[in-house]
């Protein structure tokens, strides 16, 4: 046995190779008593009432698992004679190896941003509350650091000083910097609609010529879903030096008629009208009864215009339109009461008794 356990491959002798690999190997089953101690913990902590503890370890799944394979292969690398001359492979190796370990933090990090950032998105959802919109641009953001950040951390355990790395950038460092200055003004917009909170996903509105119900709110633009059913994509930083309208923060809905009588309507039809008209709007409790205007308003070139200037309670725009016909059905059958005549662009020529008659030309 002693003979086998000294017989060498590559120079190497067994016992030194079979030691690493039991190491490996050690690693792995590990990973798996782990996984399942993890998974009958996890069992327990969702009877607890709080669910952070849920995403805690929900999130150490996979990267704690990973690292019990990372450290079983250093342990069983100290095992094997790796060369360093003409190349310096164990250096390499183990740069590699601390690279990886803080690459799987960044990775439990990341597991713990997008399970935590989900949960506080529902629990906000859910409460109403109006850091529901920022949630999903706060979890991207984050995970875009942490992927530089990862990033960063390879560089620097390869050897490569990142601070040279980024002063050495120069001239490029300048293009870059100018190509993501439109990035960086879309970054701020989407925080300046947190903070100002001008619409929310959901909101009708209306930004120049675009007008639709918002569909998203991300990092870097806003989509918006058109009335035709097409998706315009908006950049933020365009949103926060524009005006926008939002409808659906409406608080009433106005009604605005102009009724035009012909000349032939007297005065007492006119009041008539008009009076009958206030006590329809008064009677109906579907109408603002504090600020409607109903008034015979102008004069004008074939008509004599009536103004009916009121408010809905309702911002609904099916219910408005609803209310909308109901109103203009009822002034329709109060004209007919009236006997009122609606207007339709008309000339009268009135020749004078003593002019010769017109001859067709």
């Amino acid at each position: 046995m002693s003979d086998l356990l000294n017989y060498t491959f590559l120079n190497v002798p067994l016992s030194q190779i079979g030691l690493a690999v039991l190491c490996i190997i050690g690693g792995f089953v590990l990973r798996i008593i782990l996984g399942g101690v993890l998974r009958w913990v996890l069992r327990h902590t969702k009877k607890t009432d709080t669910e952070w503890d849920d995403i805690i370890i929900g999130a150490m799944t996979g990267p704690l698992g990973a690292m019990c394979v990372i450290l079983g292969i250093w342990v069983g690398l100290k095992f094997l004679p790796i060369p360093t001359e003409p190349f310096n492979v164990a250096r390499l190796l183990n740069a590699l190896l601390k690279a990886a370990s803080e690459v799987v933090v960044v990775w439990f990090a990341l597991r713990l941003n997008e399970l935590g950032g989900r949960h506080a998105f529902t629990k906000a959802v859910a409460t109403g509350s109006p850091v529901a919109d920022f949630v999903p641009i706060a979890r991207k953001t984050v995970r875009v650091f942490l992927f530089i950040i990862a990033l960063l951390i390879v560089i620097h355990e390869l050897g490569y000083s990142v601070t040279s790395l980024i002063a050495g950038l120069g001239l490029g460092g300048l293009v870059i910097g100018l190509a993501a200055k439109d990035t960086l003004a879309n970054f701020f917009g989407s925080i300046v609609i947190f903070v100002d909170r001008p619409f929310a996903k959901g909101d009708w509105i209306q930004v120049g010529s675009v007008e639709g119900v918002v569909e998203e709110i991300s990092v870097r633009v806003t989509r918006i879903r058109t009335f035709t059913d097409s998706l315009i994509t908006m950049p933020n930083s365009l949103l926060t030096t524009t005006a926008i309208t939002n409808f659906t923060r409406m608080r009433k809905r106005r009604i605005r008629l102009v009724l035009q009588a012909t000349y032939h309507t007297t005065s007492r039809q006119i009041e008539e009208a008009t009076q009958k008209i206030r006590a329809l709007i008064e009677a109906d409790e579907r109408f603002h009864h504090d600020s409607y205007v109903v008034a015979f308003h102008e004069l004008s070139v074939y008509s004599l215009n009536l103004l009916v200037h009121c408010y809905t309670v309702t911002t609904d725009w099916k219910e408005y339109l609803k209310v909308q016909q109901d109103l203009m059905l009822a002034i329709m059958k109060i004209f007919e009461e009236t006997g009122i005549e609606f207007a339709y662009p008309t000339q009268t020529i009135i020749q004078d008794e003593k002019s010769p008659p017109l001859s067709p030309p």
